[in-house]
């Protein structure tokens, strides 16, 4: 029987004769193949990583279930002719918004919006707890949200199944608190892997965005759920790019300077569309309750009406998106397409429809990049500009800007169409329209989607961007020279004479760094001859050492106990650079405040 102090996910397994005690580690004793009953140790981190790749390959069944339901259910409601019946495209998104928002109210609350802030939410504020009941709600109601024509794309939900699964998984196992936490981004990034085909993307979206640490014990478990999860989804619907585009090549350096254009069209229409989502949103959630019962279903009315003329711009789009890359449509087209995109995913989101915002970014971004490298082409013939690569590159642009997560949109159009010849200008057109986006949008749209719900969740950028202050900012130059462990003790009364710290310093010729104060100098003076060696008083005792370069959030894990420690260069120990006291310390953070 377990003590009641044990910790949590780990189990005793008594000896023969002597009484339990608790393990460091959690047991697993059964029968293997011998038959004889033996004991297989588990570390708790080995532990870990082994559940990373199980929450995968639950997460990637998942979501390849998610797929296909979407696929049957567009299917069964609207048919599988290319062109819908006009009261099929009017009605259907309206009535399924009807059925979704009474299944949101009445039974899934926690499955509206995206999934994103939820998923950082279950980190930071509830232990890392997600309710399977919360997979289920998300599973059922964007299904039909989706499949019946809303503008919104399966990714992020996806994301926030994954998490539910994994925190589900680890709730059974009685993981320790701090693991728990943990695993709902390893499953978020399984879901995200899954629905993107895209392990990478998935892994630095999740760095990126919701828990914003490189640590080896969450990147580790990250990579191997997302692997996994990937591994599963190509099994059962193949291995192939998400998009497939023609190969490109980039004729001349000055070209990049379109695709800058692009950044620049791109970044302030993100602005925009943020904008948009950002200020009806909050208005619509503060109607009388009892409306947010029709809100879907007023949505997918006018998804309706814009679907008559527009078709495209229902549902995740993905084909279109195809379409687009390969150069099927015009600029004209293409323009309409994308501003159609924005008015009917901004509908759908801000109605409380649940569902994601990865998909519609992403044709929207395509069709308006598509719209520039037609129109520039159009202008300037000698350009060698064509639809399909801006398509292409307008992908990651529009990510960029609107999600602001800028190393995930580079990474994100690469996987996806497995093209990595448009790397530069995908580079260069999305640095400019996050720049912009940062510009003229102090707030990312997660962080104020989350703050609209009233959740004070840490905002991964502003972390990125915050002034990092190091020791150097802190420290001071010592008014004496160290002593050395070879000067006498009269020497050493010398120095501290003329010294106005209280505290000295003691260099050893091995590069060991002591302390001595004044007063213990004056005690030593009355006991010992004065040509007593200071090695020979301090012959024990280390001080930790700095370096001009650590950050000053670590120092206070050593500073404490120690009035003073030495600043030494990474160039040799025994060359001091400054000093550091804890009031230093808090000078420099008052000073930067």
């Amino acid at each position: 029987m377990s003590e009641p102090n044990a910790p949590i996910g780990e189990s005793q397994v008594p000896g023969p004769t002597a009484a339990p005690s608790p393990p460091a580690e959690n047991e697993i004793t059964g029968n293997w193949l011998t038959g004889r009953p033996r004991s297989f140790t588990l570390s708790e981190g080995n532990l870990f990583l082994l559940l990373a790749v199980i929450i995968g390959l639950f997460s990637g069944m998942a979501v390849v279930c998610f797929r296909i339901t979407i696929e049957w259910v567009r299917l069964a409601l609207l048919g599988s002719a290319l062109a819908p019946s006009h009261i099929r495209v009017l009605l259907v998104p309206a009535g399924a918004g009807l059925v979704v928002a009474f299944l949101v109210q009445r039974f899934f609350r926690a499955a509206r919006s995206s999934g994103v802030n939820q998923t950082k939410a279950a980190v930071y504020v509830f232990d890392g707890h997600v309710p399977f009941r919360t997979v289920i709600g998300k599973f059922v109601t964007c299904s039909l949200a989706i499949g019946s024509g809303q503008s919104l794309g399966p990714e992020d939900p996806s994301l926030q199944m994954g998490a539910g699964i994994a925190s589900t998984l680890g709730r059974r196992l009685k993981l320790s608190r701090d693991k728990l936490r943990l695993l709902a981004p390893v499953g978020a990034a399984a879901g995200l892997a899954a629905a993107f085909n895209a392990p990478i993307s998935a892994v630095l979206f999740v760095i990126e965005e919701v828990i914003g640490t490189w640590s080896a014990s969450a990147l580790g478990a990250i990579v191997l759920a997302a692997v996994s999860s990937a591994v599963v989804m190509r099994s059962f619907l193949g291995s192939e790019p998400m998009f497939r585009v023609p190969a490109y090549t980039l004729a001349h350096p000055a070209e990049l300077l379109s695709y800058a254009v692009l950044g620049v069209v791109g970044g302030f229409l993100s602005l925009a569309f943020t904008k948009i989502i950002v200020f009806f949103r909050p208005r619509l959630r503060g109607l009388p309750e009892w409306t947010h019962y029709f809100q879907p279903a007023a949505a997918g009315l006018l998804i309706g009406f814009v679907g008559l003329r527009v078709p495209q711009s229902m549902g995740a789009g993905y084909s279109f998106i195809d379409q687009a890359l390969h150069s099927q449509y015009t600029w004209e087209i293409l323009a309409v397409l994308g501003f159609a995109k924005i008015l009917t995913t901004s509908l759908s989101f801000v109605s409380g429809t649940p569902g994601g915002m990865f998909a519609p970014t992403l044709f929207i971004g395509a069709m308006i990049g598509g719209s520039i490298g037609g129109l520039e082409h159009h202008f300037f013939p000698q350009i060698n500009a064509s639809v399909g690569p801006f398509a292409l590159v307008g992908m990651g642009t529009f990510f960029a800007g609107f999600l602001r997560v800028p190393i995930t949109s580079v990474f994100m159009v690469l996987e996806t169409t497995g093209n990595y010849s448009i790397v530069l200008p995908v580079m260069i057109s999305n640095t400019i329209a996050y720049l912009i986006s940062r510009k003229y949008q102090d707030v990312a749209l997660f962080d104020l989607l989350a703050r609209q719900d009233d959740l004070e969740l840490p905002s991964m950028e502003e972390q990125r961007e915050q002034v990092v202050l190091r020791v150097e900012d802190a420290m001071r130059k010592p008014d004496v020279a160290s002593l050395q462990a070879g000067d006498t003790l009269a020497r050493a009364l010398e120095i501290a004479e003329t010294s106005p710290e209280e505290i000295l310093l003691v260099r050893f010729p091995t590069g060991r760094w002591a302390s001595i104060s004044r007063k213990e100098l004056s005690a030593k003076a009355g006991e010992l001859p004065n040509s007593t060696l200071l090695r020979e008083i301090l012959s024990t005792g280390r001080l930790p050492v700095l370096h001009p370069d650590q950050r000053l959030d670590d120092v206070l894990r050593y500073i404490q106990g120690h009035e003073v420690l030495p600043v030494v260069s990474r160039a040799g120990s025994r060359m001091l650079e400054g000093v550091l006291s804890l009031p230093d310390v808090l000078a420099a953070y008052q000073k930067s405040t």
